[in-house]
């Protein structure tokens, strides 16, 4: 079993490589940051042979809180997981962006994100990404930028294989190589936050 955020290309190496040798090969890459494995509440995506995902279901029970199946192509999982990684950084970018507006318009950040959590978006993405957005908190990181970057990265290789256009995609990694040009390597992927501030003339 193999939970890294990989490329769909490697997992089907895996694969491949384990079923010349006589083994089973399944993905299950999680959603969740630090604190939500710590509590065990990660979200699991699997795919792979269903009895050994069913073998599988007590370590991921132990882990998770929910394990969401995708068949028995094991790379699928890990399609899954990149896109979406892709929409938490589009997220990021966007409330990047939005932040950058109102606090130049002389809004308080905190009471223009406490509106959009209540109201528009109460996902937990926008709670999370927001505060450390407004808060300009990018240390210590929960995932750091370059992580996110491998990501953005690989999930475009993805859809160059299958001949998807991604332009967001291609938007959000030109953001993060600018974030790790002002030295942001060590900080959450959040800091494009800091990007987008410096951008709009602000103090990040």
């Amino acid at each position: 079993m193999s939970m890294s955020t990989i490329s769909v290309r490697l997992a089907q190496r895996l694969a491949a490589a384990h079923a010349d040798h006589g083994n089973i090969y399944i993905s299950a890459p999680v959603f969740g940051r630090p604190e939500a494995a710590s509590a065990a509440k990660l979200f699991v995506v699997a795919a792979g042979p269903e009895p050994a995902l069913d073998r599988s279901q007590a370590i991921l029970d132990a882990i998770g809180q929910r394990t969401f199946r995708f068949g028995d192509r094991p790379e699928i999982a890990n399609l899954v997981k990149l896109s979406g990684n892709f929409l938490i950084a589009s997220v990021l970018e966007s409330l990047a962006e939005a932040l950058a507006l109102v606090r130049k318009s002389g809004i308080d950040p905190h009471a223009y994100l406490d509106m959009l959590t209540a109201t528009l978006f109460p996902a937990p993405v926008y709670r999370t990404y927001g505060n450390l957005i407004a808060d300009g908190r990018y240390r210590p990181a929960g995932f750091r930028l370059p992580l996110g970057l491998k990501d953005l990265t690989l999930v475009l290789d993805a859809a160059r294989d299958t001949a998807v256009p991604l332009p967001t995609a291609n938007l959000v990694r030109d953001r993060m190589i600018e974030g790790l040009s002002q030295g942001f390597e060590d900080a959450d992927w959040s800091a494009v936050g800091a990007v987008a501030a410096k951008a709009a003339g602000l103090q990040s």
